[in-house]
């Protein structure tokens, strides 16, 4: 894997521009290899693919507009955004850490930073952005989040509310604190919206719930996600939640390893299918299916690493 540091070169000049805080986020980190954007919770390095091109113009875009006027809200998100999808996560949390002392009482900035802790392993600190998130917004109207990678049909379809929701449900789940992270996905369920919304947060309620061993509230918990529904990017978790209903079979699903994002959601959501089904050999073998892929980001890839790293599963 090549370092992203090198290639974020041109991010150096935003330091005199005054965006980077005196007091390095990144320095309070766990300490990593050098050019390791993280450890997993095995202990292994973590780099960051090579930069494509249109990352690189995205990253180019976003460092124009920040310099422009590093004072608005929206450049310095965009700016951690972009740094953050060209690999360099440690980064993107100075970023975000300083938007928060520049804006402190903006829900954003805890929520992108909250994101990114948990791609570098930091659960503890996503969890704490992430409720200061939750209590910042509670008053606020409900507001769109721009995709930075738009979907076929250029919809954006989730909110900071629905976002801040959904990864703090993430961050409890990886710690298996079941209870706080079924609130959690419950009340962005609870939010509505597009059907991807639905069936994203219900793949997860519905897990947590059979981890519970609350098979019954779990199958109830499908009932408004249907073969019919409208589904614009949300595929995998459509499909998983049609499996959980016995309206799918596995072998109709897609590829279920762990080298794309996707496909790592697939895959864990097929290897709960077998642990709690009593297939507990199978389950493991696909965990480790998972974890030996690329998208160590992956939400699907982080979630196997948490259940390899737990002897109580």
């Amino acid at each position: 894997m090549q370092n992203i540091r090198p290639i974020l070169l041109v991010i150096a000049i935003v330091g005199s521009c005054g965006l980077l805080n005196p007091v390095n986020a990144a320095e309070l980190l766990r300490e990593v290899p050098a050019g390791a954007q993280a450890l997993s919770l095995q202990g292994e390095a973590l780099y960051a693919a090579e930069l494509n091109d249109s990352a690189r113009l995205n990253l180019e875009t976003a460092q124009t507009n920040y310099e422009s006027d590093p004072n608005d809200a929206d450049n310095i998100i965009w700016l951690g955004r972009r740094i953050a999808y060209a690999g360099d996560y440690r980064l993107s949390i100075e970023i975000f850490s300083e938007g928060v002392e520049k804006f402190p009482k903006d829900p954003r900035f805890y929520r992108h930073r909250g994101h990114r802790y948990i791609s570098i392993r930091e659960f503890n600190r996503a969890i704490s952005d992430l409720e200061t998130a939750a209590e910042l917004m509670q008053n606020l109207p409900s507001q769109v989040e721009p995709d930075g990678l738009p979907n076929a049909q250029n919809i954006p379809l989730t909110s900071t509310q629905g976002n801040v929701w959904y990864h703090l449900g993430l961050a409890y789940y990886l710690k298996q604190d079941w209870p706080r992270a079924l609130t959690a996905f419950r009340n962005g369920y609870n939010l509505g919206g597009y059907d991807d919304n639905l069936v994203s947060t219900g793949h997860w309620i519905y897990m947590i719930l059979r981890r519970m061993g609350n098979e019954e509230e779990a199958a109830i918990a499908l009932n408004e996600i249907s073969a019919d529904m409208i589904i614009i990017e949300n595929m995998s978790y459509h499909e998983l939640c049609l499996l959980y209903k016995q309206e799918m079979e596995i072998e109709s699903m897609m590829a279920a390893n762990g080298d794309d994002p996707s496909n790592a959601a697939v895959a864990y959501g097929i290897a709960n299918y077998f642990y709690y089904n009593g297939h507990r050999e199978r389950s493991d073998e696909l965990l480790q299916l998972i974890v030996s892929g690329s998208s160590w980001s992956a939400f699907g890839f982080i979630a196997a690493e948490a259940d390899i790293a737990n002897p109580r599963r």
